[in-house]
């Protein structure tokens, strides 16, 4: 293990998820693992946790489903229901509802979902880009009983989580990271974990091809050569 500068130690406690990954916590975050950490203890059967594109609200969701053991349930298992889900465990994932809402017969199984874990004690955790409120419902019955239900938004991360979940990307590549690179990226880095998964990639690959530790110069280059946010191009 590389020792990392001591500047650059942030105190963001973690949790396993699945993949070995770790889950850091912060600001932006907090009040959402609060109700993870909460589970099985839901004062409702349903949990939305909701946020913007690559916040990690998917991380935070398979943590949650690898301490409940819950079944990941996808539109295509709703949309060709089967009363054989109702014989499995009452707790279930459903990763961005965003392609169930607005279908009615896919709604309705929805709805019996919902009211097979309150009537078992079950549990249902769904991931969206909105809360609840703002979802284009079909079915009113359905509409009413989760728009009551919890719903905890996910920010997207800030210069501190950036920085330490940076820091934890480089040190699990053993790659040695001067504060000079850390001060330099943050600010001009994309708020997203899929930005900074990319970007540590990327300077891994040109650090080893060049055999030389990470530079500011080396960040440049790697950021200089991503055309637009969601397009990351090899330096």
């Amino acid at each position: 293990m590389i020792a990392k500068p001591p500047q650059l130690v942030f105190d963001l406690p973690h949790r396993p998820s699945l993949g070995g990954d770790d889950f850091l916590v912060a600001d932006c975050n907090r009040d959402a693992v609060l109700w993870v950490d909460a589970w099985p203890d839901w004062p409702a059967p349903f949990l939305c946790l909701y946020g913007p594109a690559a916040c990690g609200k998917t991380h935070l969701a398979a943590v949650w489903q690898q301490r409940s053991q819950a079944q990941i349930l996808g539109p295509a298992d709703l949309d060709h229901w089967n009363e054989d889900l109702l014989t499995q465990p009452a707790r279930w994932l459903i990763d961005d509802v965003a392609a169930i809402i607005g279908r009615r017969e896919t709604e309705e199984n929805l709805f019996h979902l919902y009211n097979h874990c309150k009537s078992t004690g079950g549990t249902l955790l769904i991931t969206a880009p909105t809360p609840p409120g703002q979802w284009s419902f079909v079915v009113a019955d359905l509409a009413s009983r989760l728009r009551s239900c919890p719903a905890v938004a996910i920010g997207k991360p800030d210069d501190h989580l950036l920085a330490g979940v940076m820091l934890k990307l480089f040190s699990d590549r053993q790659l040695r990271i001067a504060p000079d690179v850390i001060d330099y990226i943050v600010p001009r880095l994309e708020r997203s974990f899929a930005a900074i998964v990319t970007l540590v990639e990327q300077l891994d690959h040109l650090s080893l091809s060049r055999g030389r530790a990470v530079t500011v110069p080396m960040a440049r280059q790697v950021l200089d050569a991503w055309v637009a946010p969601d397009l990351f191009t090899a330096p």
